[in-house]
């Protein structure tokens, strides 16, 4: 695509970016046919080629508008579109650097930055999340349906594991997993430990920054990435194996942390660092697993749902359902697997409508085999599928856990 930036824009660090991304866009088109939002709407300002048209004017020296910024905004940032693309466009990456230039030429209400300064406090607040969460559970039989189906079960403590290995890896806590799904990584220390590796789980309030990146509080992101960064790097120092993630969402933002961190010295090379030890944990249960076969008694069937940042974002599409396999699980066919089931971080709490709308098409295409059980591999996901789902959603490592106990 023949771009020509304005003088504005020229001088700036992301100039070179901005510039090559845009000129790798051949305008095809192809990224329309697997936008979540273009398929749900069916307007081209809705779909990736729009909105990097939409871009294009803006960084060529049109003046911000609310419109283009409310076409952004309903951006999942899902990557389907970067799977799709035969030119290699980093579509993502254009969005993050047109919607933080776009808000600082056109910033929003005062009423829009506070409801996502709130939305980030909120979630990162540690005790006072869980403490609401507490709260709702005891309430919850007078609350109206639509809210009491949002508000996930107390789940029943798998035991701690008290070994100690040789082999160590770091896994990362997160904002709201210990306190919606404490399961999650409770039952991944317990498959890492027959695998004869300890998980070390900082018990600290820290998130990973990808809160605050979702909401425009690029800075408030950063800063929590440096927090986490030097929470770990003794550990990191120490001689851990690898940085192990159970929620892929954390994970797209840990290998995004050399870009996020490219311009500041005194954090690039450990950013680097982080990103390159960082795994999924399926990556690592893979690479253990021909090992330690498992085999369960009684084949349940399941239907996995591959997250956005999992199959786009981090490209481990069919990773875990090879693993599900092997374990014994009977794999249920999902149609539209590509497309996104509308949790997308804060997305559900900032586009509702749509995000609903996302979510319904989701629990619909997850259970036309008649699955007894739905599994995934992201908190948000998790959460967002099981409110309203007719059958129980859980991570996947807990239905390995299971495995392992039964057949190990």
């Amino acid at each position: 695509m023949q771009t020509n930036l304005g003088d504005q824009f020229k001088q700036t660090t992301n100039a070179r970016v901005v510039e090559e991304i845009l000129r790798k866009c051949v305008h095809c088109g192809f990224c329309n046919a697997t936008c979540p939002t273009y398929q749900l709407l069916g307007d081209e300002l809705d779909g990736p080629r729009g909105r990097i048209y939409q871009m294009k004017q803006f960084f060529e020296g049109e003046p911000a508008n609310a419109e283009i910024l409310k076409h952004l905004d309903r951006c999942l940032t899902c990557r389907s579109c970067e799977t799709t693309c035969p030119s290699g466009v980093k579509y993502s990456t254009l969005l993050e650097i047109g919607r933080e230039a776009i808000e600082r030429e056109l910033p929003r209400p005062a009423i829009e930055r506070i409801k996502r300064r709130g939305i980030t406090w909120f979630l990162n607040s540690g005790w006072i999340f869980n403490l609401t969460l507490q709260v709702a559970r005891f309430f919850s039989r007078v609350l109206p349906a639509s809210l009491r189906r949002s508000i996930p079960a107390q789940q029943e403590p798998i035991a701690a594991v008290q070994n100690h290995h040789q082999r160590r890896v770091l896994m990362l806590s997160g904002c709201v997993q210990p306190s919606l799904a404490p399961n999650t990584n409770a039952a991944a220390a317990r498959l890492l430990d027959r695998f004869g590796i300890s998980a070390i789980e900082i018990k600290a309030k820290h998130c990973c920054g990808g809160v605050g990146l979702h909401t425009s509080q690029i800075e408030q992101g950063r800063g929590q990435a440096r927090r986490l960064i030097d929470l770990w790097w003794p550990q990191v120092e120490a001689g851990i194996e690898a940085i192990v993630f159970t929620a892929s969402g954390c994970g797209v933002t840990l290998k995004d942390y050399p870009e996020l961190f490219a311009l500041e010295p005194e954090y690039a090379a450990k950013a680097k660092t982080i990103a390159e030890l960082s795994q999924d944990l399926s990556e690592l249960v893979a690479a253990e697993i021909e090992k330690h076969p498992l085999k369960i008694g009684q084949p349940r069937r399941v239907a996995f749902h591959t997250p956005c940042t999992l199959q786009h974002g981090l490209g481990l599409k069919d990773k875990v359902e090879s693993l599900l396999a092997k374990a014994g699980y009977h794999l249920c066919e999902v149609a539209d697997a590509h497309l996104c089931c509308g949790s997308a971080g804060t997305y559900s709490l900032l586009q509702p409508e749509l995000s609903a709308r996302l979510r319904n098409d989701k629990q619909n295409a997850l259970m036309i085999d008649r699955p007894e059980l739905i599994a995934t591999a992201n908190i948000g996901c998790q959460m967002h599928i099981a409110n309203g789902a007719s059958v129980p959603v859980v991570h996947w490592v807990e239905l390995l856990n299971d495995a392992l106990q039964t057949g190990g």
